[in-house]
C-alpha cells in the first residue's frame, strides 16, 4: 500500500512539474504580449552585427516607437559613421540618407511584412505566428526559437529571441540554413515608457537633425574601382562597359546580355541642396553595409560614396537580390 501511495505521489509530481512548464511558456508569452502591445511608446539603444563570410558589419541602432504606428530606426555604421534612417509616419515609409540630403519613399507594409531584429512588434509577431516554436528557460532568461520571414534572404531560416525575467527582449540571433549566426542584435538600453512628439517622426526634422550631427561626406568626381557582380545568372555575360562624364562626376554603365540581361550602373554621389525624395514602388532592402530600395525590376543603394542601380525586365526578384548582394559584400571603408 505504501508503495502504491509513493508511486502515486511521484506520478502526481511529474504531472505537476510538466504542467508548470507548459504554463510558464504561456505566461511568458502573455506577459511579453502585454508589455509590447500596451506600451504607448518605447526607445531602445543597441548594437547590430551583420556577418557575411569573413566580414562583420557593426551598427549602432537607435529605435523609437510611438503609438499610432510611428517608427524611427537609426542605423549608424561604426566603421565610417554614416547614418541611415528608416522612418514610418502617416505619410508613408522612408529610407533617409541625411549625408546626401536624399531619401526614398515607399508605399509599403514595412515593418510587418518581414522579420526585423530590432523591432519588438515584429519579434512578437514571429513568436505568435510560429506554431512549431521552441521554448526553453534558464536561471536568467527565457529563449524562443522561431522561424523567420526574410523575403530578400531565403538563407535566413530561424532566430533565437532571448528574454530576461522582467520580460524584456535583450538579444536576437538570426541563423541560416547552415546553422550559422548571420545577424546579432543586442539591446543595451530599453525604455518601455518613452514619450515622443509627432515631430520626431517627420522627414524634415530627421533629415535636418541627422545631417547636422553626421560627418560631411567627401564628394569625389571619379570612380577609382569599377565593381563587378560576383553573381551573374547562367548564360548571362558582360557585353558592354561605358564610362560617361557627368557635370559633377562620373558614371559607369555595365551591360549584361544573354538569357537574363540587366544593366548595372555605378556613379559618383552628389549632394542635393534641397531635400530630394524619390518615390519607390517596392520595399527597403537591408544589405550588409547599407539600406537600399528594391522594386520588382530594379534596386538602388549607396555604398562607399558610390550610387548603384540595377535594372532588368528579365531577372526574378530573387535573382536581382542575389546580384545586389554579390556586390554589397565588399568591405566598408572610411
Amino acid at each position: 500500500m505504501k508503495k502504491i501511495f509513493f508511486i502515486s505521489i511521484c506520478a502526481f509530481s511529474l504531472l505537476l512539474f510538466s504542467g508548470c512548464g507548459k504554463v510558464q511558456e504561456k505566461d511568458v508569452l502573455k506577459e511579453l504580449t502585454k508589455k509590447i502591445e500596451n506600451t504607448k511608446g518605447y526607445h531602445t539603444i543597441g548594437e547590430l552585427e551583420i556577418i557575411n563570410s569573413e566580414y562583420v558589419y557593426d551598427y549602432d541602432v537607435d529605435v523609437a516607437y510611438k503609438d499610432g504606428d510611428y517608427f524611427r530606426v537609426s542605423l549608424k555604421n561604426k566603421t565610417n559613421n554614416h547614418e541611415q534612417i528608416i522612418l514610418k509616419n502617416n505619410e508613408g515609409v522612408y529610407v533617409l540618407t541625411p549625408s546626401l540630403n536624399k531619401s526614398f519613399k515607399f508605399q509599403s507594409d514595412w515593418p510587418y511584412n518581414n522579420s526585423q531584429t530590432y523591432l519588438f512588434q515584429t519579434l512578437l509577431k514571429d513568436i505568435k505566428n510560429d506554431e512549431e516554436k521552441l521554448f526553453e528557460t534558464t536561471d536568467d532568461e527565457y529563449i524562443y526559437t522561431t522561424n523567420v520571414n526574410y523575403s530578400n534572404n531565403k538563407d535566413l531560416i530561424k532566430q533565437k529571441i532571448y528574454i530576461d525575467k522582467d520580460y524584456n527582449i535583450t538579444k536576437v540571433e538570426v541563423i541560416d540554413n547552415n546553422d550559422e549566426i548571420k545577424m546579432k542584435m543586442n539591446f543595451n538600453q530599453i525604455d518601455m515608457e518613452a514619450n515622443f512628439d509627432d515631430n520626431y517622426f517627420t522627414l524634415k526634422e530627421n533629415m535636418n537633425t541627422s545631417k547636422i550631427e553626421e560627418e560631411t561626406v567627401e564628394i569625389t568626381g571619379k570612380i577609382d574601382n569599377i565593381i563587378y557582380p560576383m553573381y551573374v545568372p547562367a548564360n548571362t555575360y558582360l557585353t558592354g562597359q561605358n564610362i560617361v562624364n557627368k557635370d559633377d562626376g562620373e558614371r559607369v554603365i555595365l551591360t549584361f546580355s544573354g538569357e537574363k540581361p540587366f544593366v548595372f550602373v555605378q556613379e559618383t554621389i552628389s549632394y542635393d541642396d534641397e531635400i530630394t525624395t524619390i518615390p519607390i514602388s517596392g520595399e527597403p532592402l537591408i544589405l550588409t553595409d547599407t539600406i537600399g530600395a528594391l522594386s520588382d525590376n530594379s534596386a538602388s543603394w549607396v555604398s562607399n560614396n558610390v550610387e548603384y542601380y540595377i535594372v532588368s525586365d528579365s531577372l526574378t526578384q530573387d535573382e536581382l537580390v542575389s546580384v545586389v548582394q554579390s556586390v554589397s559584400v565588399m568591405p566598408v571603408s572610411k
